[in-house]
């Protein structure tokens, strides 16, 4: 059987980014079920706004090719997104489009993207723990051909929420979080079985 191999990521460039930590959580309890987990920073490729005619005259900027091989080298995504003005973050959006783009004729677009399987969540001040943003990017993901796994977890109040190790506070909504992971890396394992 093969090993499951998962990406995981918060949505934001914040450095302190409360959705990064969530996804930190969920990869942990991706790896106790038994995936392979690479934690990545989207701040750590820092990519131009998509633009066709960029693309045509300078090509995929190296970081949009770096973070493609991430994507292509994994089977499943934890993906944490925040939610700004009621969606996502111009720079999720800005990477899944990167992503999406083939780089050369016989290459076909969403090529790093579709097949994969992805579970979401996500973490934010207001009440509501970005749950509209989560909306959106289900939407936008199932459109890519990429299965989003139904659980979910929106954890609000996020300036009160994470400990200064970044763990949640909320022993039981730290333990469903980490399952998101794990359930994550069982259905994976069932696919590459």
């Amino acid at each position: 059987m093969n090993t499951p191999r998962i990406l995981a990521f918060g949505g934001s460039l914040r450095r302190d980014s409360y959705n990064q930590k969530l996804a930190v959580v969920a990869a942990a309890g991706g790896r106790e079920a038994g995936a392979e987990v690479t934690v990545i920073s989207l701040r750590d490729f820092t990519l131009p706004i998509f633009d066709e005619d960029l693309e045509a005259t300078s090509g995929m900027p190296e970081a949009a090719k770096r973070l493609k091989v991430m994507f292509r080298e994994h089977n499943g995504l934890i993906i944490a997104s925040p939610e700004y003005n009621s969606s996502i973050t111009a720079a999720l959006k800005n990477a899944i489009d990167w992503v999406s783009r083939g780089e050369s004729d016989d290459e076909p677009a969403l090529s790093a993207l579709a097949g994969k399987t992805a579970v979401l969540c996500s973490a934010s001040p207001g009440g509501l723990g970005g749950m509209r943003g989560l909306v959106h990017l289900r939407a936008i993901l199932g459109c890519i051909g990429i299965t989003v796994l139904p659980d979910q977890i929106a954890v609000g109040k996020a300036y009160e929420a994470f400990t200064p190790d970044g763990v949640l506070a909320d022993a039981n909504q730290q333990a469903r979080v980490k399952a998101l992971g794990s359930n994550l890396a069982k259905h994976l394992s069932k696919l590459l079985a």
